[in-house]
């Protein structure tokens, strides 16, 4: 809901779209930042008013008092998904790239969007794959119990039941997601 002198319709004629936030989630190494970044990329070249929220770029800003505690992921993804939303109330398209774990939490920044504004994109690779991808060696670490509570080893992932995109990053290019994402923006995106 806006509470300033300029609408969300005069905002969408200005910028050429309305504000819209696309949330890609899944597991570490799913893919989350790479399909974010080009797809960050190539709206931008595009013209468009997009930008790119990343959880490892607001966990040394907005997010640095937070650890990694049940509550404190929760805290994390609530504050991602209030600036995502304030962003894309200015008429911007954000990109969120979150693991955000729960449902719960993701079904939570949904509700606060008006309809149709919210794509839910399930960044989907196997276990196995996001440990072969695993550049930071948290996995590594994980399975040594040297990362307490580490999303998909010892704490729960809860899958989207019916995200607008399933982006199979294990089997399909970045290109092919990329469409499928593009896709569905746009249609979210017309008038």
């Amino acid at each position: 809901m806006t509470y300033t002198p300029v609408s969300h319709a005069e905002r969408a004629i200005r910028n050429g779209h309305p504000g819209i936030i696309v949330w890609f989630t899944g597991l570490s190494g799913a893919g989350k930042s790479t399909l974010s970044s080009a797809l960050e990329r190539r709206l931008f070249d595009q013209g468009k008013v997009v930008y790119l929220l990343d959880g490892d770029i607001l966990r040394t800003g907005l997010c640095r008092d937070l650890g990694f505690s049940a509550k404190d992921r929760h805290e994390n993804v609530r504050r991602a998904g209030e600036v995502a939303r304030v962003l894309a109330d200015t008429g911007c398209i954000v990109l969120a790239a979150f693991i955000s774990p729960f449902r719960r939490e993701r079904d939570a920044i949904r509700a606060a969007m008006p309809a149709g504004k919210f794509i839910e994109v399930y960044v989907n690779a196997p276990l196995e794959t996001c440990e072969s991808r695993d550049v930071k060696g948290l996995y590594k670490k994980a399975r040594a119990n040297q990362i307490p509570d580490f999303t998909g080893i010892s704490s729960p992932y809860e899958p989207p039941l019916a995200p607008e995109v399933e982006a199979r990053t294990d089997r399909d290019s970045i290109e092919a997601c990329l469409a499928q994402i593009s896709a569905v923006l746009d249609r979210q995106l017309k008038p």
